[in-house]
């Protein structure tokens, strides 16, 4: 199968605005995680325990809007995710689905290249076959006015990662 699509932890220029003056327009103050496991948007892992990290708030549309030229009008959404308080190296691995950030369930909202929401797709896969997302984001980027999908949890809504047509 061929893949269609990239998975992207958050730029890491955008990581260096969002660390100074987040999408909200606030300064946010670093923390050290005490207990570790904060799912990082920065590297798409989880937080160790002592990490400095920071809780930002983060528009993706606006983001990928400025980026493209796309306006996402209503459907622009601004949220709380987790990040490095520093530069860190990004994802350890390549542009697939990052297992160790998934949950059993999750939500795959499909934008067209306006940035409207297309619709979305519950899946709840257990963990241990996080494997299977690929081949859930396989199906959505089958509709060619699909430009790109975030994966969100079901039960926050936080935005987990945006995987964009290659």
């Amino acid at each position: 199968m061929t893949t269609t699509y990239e998975v992207r932890a958050i730029d890491s220029a955008v990581l260096k605005r969002l660390r100074e003056r987040d999408d909200a327009g606030r300064t946010r103050t670093p923390l050290t995680d005490p207990e570790g496991g904060a799912p990082l948007r920065c590297c798409l892992r989880h937080s160790e325990a002592a990490e400095r990290i920071m809780l930002v708030s983060y528009a993706p549309l606006r983001r990928w809007g400025a980026e493209t030229g796309a306006d996402p009008g209503p459907y622009d959404e601004c949220g709380p995710v987790f990040v490095h308080a520093e530069e860190c190296g990004g994802p350890a691995s390549g542009s697939g689905y990052p297992a160790e950030l998934h949950g059993a369930r999750r939500v795959l909202r499909a934008y067209d290249g306006r940035g409207h929401i297309l619709g979305g797709r519950l899946i709840e896969i257990p963990k241990e076959r996080a494997a299977e997302v690929d081949d859930a984001l396989h199906e959505v980027f089958a509709d060619p006015t699909v430009a790109l999908v975030h994966v969100r949890a079901v039960e926050f809504g936080c935005f987990m990662v945006e995987a964009r047509r290659r």
